[in-house]
């Protein structure tokens, strides 16, 4: 009986076969093991903390007074590293002091709308997967009588 050369095309198909279905099995387990670590790591899927909603609100006009604040993130943040402040309509900037007492995943603070105008939340959140965000919420503030 003659022996298979290696230049026999049924040797190579034999041989190629066999490593593409180490391949395919190798790959199925590479995948799987990436979807596991993903959906036991929710921070890796959401690497940065986002405003979902806030007070006052973009774009809002509020009265001059009491001012509360709230920020709600779409995931928890270190409240000790980062902050909230407001700039007022002549550009002066006011560093509000967090409330401690506020749940995981929200800054929140209170502040006296003194004047009339355009006024900037101004934030910054370290999310705890490490990852700094920042952005401003843009809102008015108006005189008693003509506030709605």
């Amino acid at each position: 009986m003659m022996q298979p050369s290696l230049l026999d095309s049924s040797v190579f198909a034999a041989t190629e076969f066999r490593l593409t279905n180490q391949a395919v099995l190798a790959f199925a387990i590479l995948l799987i093991l990436s979807a596991a670590v993903i959906a036991l790591s929710p921070g890796i899927a959401r690497a940065h903390a986002i405003v979902v909603a806030a007070q006052p609100a973009m774009n809002s006009t509020v009265a001059q007074g009491k001012l509360e604040i709230r920020l709600d993130f779409n995931s928890q943040i270190d409240r000790k590293r980062s902050r909230l402040s407001l700039q007022r309509p002549d550009g002066s900037e006011l560093v509000i002091a967090l409330a401690p007492d506020a749940p995981a995943g929200v800054l929140a603070g209170r502040a006296q709308a003194t004047a009339s105008g355009r006024w900037k939340l101004r934030w910054q959140v370290l999310s705890l997967d490490g990852h700094i965000t920042r952005g401003e919420v843009r809102f008015s503030v108006r005189e008693l009588d003509r506030a709605r």
